[in-house]
């Protein structure tokens, strides 16, 4: 077996789905694969007979894909996974490559994603959002086909401000648990450690998602944690981050930030939220309850409720001025019949 001890020179074998990948990728996919190592083999799979893979035609002749020829055995079947599945066995059992990376939103190839990591290989994975999380897990890493070559600069995510960051827990805490295992005494961590954990924990990881390059950018548009580049005089620089400390005043508003978008998710602010309970002495005297009695000679006597009955209580003259301005005596209690001054109407 080939040794993947230099990723530059790894070697690969690139098997695509054509039923499931459009052609509009192939060029940004061949340059997102360059990155980790040489595609040796490159193989597309389909029945090329029918209309829907047409666009693919002139795509395979430009990078030099060998199409591999499946027709369909019954309407409704597709016989080309079984042919990928069947071929990446046969390149796995040669020994000669380091990785594999397979080009399908199909979970139908999960179980041979992981029988290739199994065997000590390396395997990518590329498909759409619509990837089921099986396959994404299965695979060493795992890139978005809508983040590759010439398709992403039209529909790339925007840059993502540090709220909207802070907004997201799984980015949050990736890296909080990344820096913490990667850092040493001083709590500083080098970035190139910090990448490889995350991926380990998440292989769709990819800062692009957020709208950033690289991982180095990402973290630098987070308050929370400090950046130092070491090295120059001729040597590599290196790139070391370190959650700043809790009382600093950067660490506060970072926090602030934080606190601010989960208010804003919650539509309220922290001293009108509902849940909070204040003290029993900023809570205001109950107010009584009232009722009102039946108009009589256009004037309203309120009552308030003890115990089982009502009790009537004298009108003040603000109450009373409106009767007043319309020419209506207000009825005293003398006017009220007997059982209605003390239990109320219907009682």
């Amino acid at each position: 077996m080939a040794s993947n001890g230099d990723n530059a020179n790894a070697k690969l074998a690139v098997l695509i789905d054509g039923d499931n990948a459009p052609p509009s990728i192939a060029e940004g996919l061949m340059s997102e694969i360059a990155r980790y190592g040489i595609a040796s083999v490159k193989r597309a799979y389909g029945d090329w007979t029918t209309p829907n893979l047409k666009g693919w035609k002139q795509v395979l002749l430009d990078l030099s894909i060998q199409p591999i020829q499946q027709f369909r055995y019954t309407v409704g079947k597709n016989a080309s996974d079984s042919a990928l599945i069947i071929d990446a066995m046969d390149l796995m059992h040669t020994g000669r490559f380091d990785g594999f990376c397979i080009v399908s939103s199909d979970s139908d190839f999960t179980r041979l994603a992981s029988r290739l990591r199994e065997q000590g290989l390396t395997v990518y994975g590329f498909g759409e959002r619509k990837t089921p999380s099986p396959f994404v897990s299965s695979c060493d890493k795992f890139i978005y086909t809508d983040l590759l070559g010439a398709q992403s600069a039209e529909t790339s995510p925007r840059k993502l401000d540090e709220k909207a960051l802070h907004a997201d827990k799984r980015l949050s805490k990736l890296l909080a648990e990344a820096v913490d295992d990667a850092s040493d005494e001083d709590g500083w961590a080098q970035l190139g450690p910090v990448g490889s954990h995350i991926a380990k924990q998440a292989p769709d990881f990819d800062p692009r998602v957020w709208g950033y390059r690289k991982l180095s950018d990402l973290v630098r548009a987070l308050s929370a944690y400090e950046v130092e580049e070491r090295g120059g005089n001729g040597q590599s620089t290196s790139i070391y981050v370190r959650a700043r400390p809790v009382g600093s005043e950067v660490a506060a508003k970072s926090r602030a930030v934080g606190a601010g978008v989960h208010d804003e998710r919650r539509g309220t602010r922290p001293d009108r939220d509902p849940r909070h309970r204040p003290d029993r002495g900023d809570l205001p005297r109950r107010r009584a309850r009232h009722r009102l009695l039946p108009r009589r000679a256009g004037f309203a006597v309120p009552v308030r409720r003890r115990g089982h009955g009502l009790l009537p209580v004298r009108a003040d003259a603000a109450d009373a001025e409106p009767a007043q301005r319309r020419g209506v005596r207000p009825p005293d209690l003398a006017d009220l019949p007997r059982r209605q001054r003390h239990r109320g109407p219907g009682a």
